[in-house]
């Protein structure tokens, strides 16, 4: 099924994710160490559209890295786009990553996967979104 027409639909809910204590990984797009954020189904009938993200830093200043994946599998790098690249988030502090300003959608077999810079710290990541079918 094709993702909804985001001007005639039949509900929308909104949905607040965490993931505490994000994996750390040196590859770059594989499922290694991803950790997803949050994944639109193939054939789900919906479309998500992702309000903000934002990431914390847990003890150490340490990098990010915020992907879309066009496989909710993470199936290979030439499947990924970077959204943030090793985007340094201070120590005990916020980042956001993604905002109302800046939204994103996912389509159907999309995914977001997040992934912390190796040995430098931990990182929290809160995403809301609305689920639209």
């Amino acid at each position: 099924m094709a993702a909804p027409n985001i001007v005639n639909v039949a509900s929308i809910t909104g949905i607040t994710t965490y993931h505490a204590g994000i994996a750390a990984t040196t590859g770059g797009g594989g499922a290694l160490g991803v950790t997803t954020v949050v994944s639109n189904a193939a054939s789900s009938g919906k479309v998500l559209k992702i309000n903000s993200l934002v990431a914390a830093g847990i003890g150490n200043t340490t990098g990010v890295t915020l992907q879309h994946f066009n496989n909710v599998n993470h199936v290979s790098a030439s499947s990924t786009v970077s959204i943030a690249m090793t985007v340094s988030v201070p120590t005990y502090s916020t980042l956001v990553l993604i905002s109302k300003e800046n939204s994103v959608y996912l389509q159907e077999n999309t995914s977001l996967g997040i992934f912390a810079q190796p040995n430098a710290g931990s990182i929290d990541v809160v995403c809301s979104y609305e689920e639209i079918s």
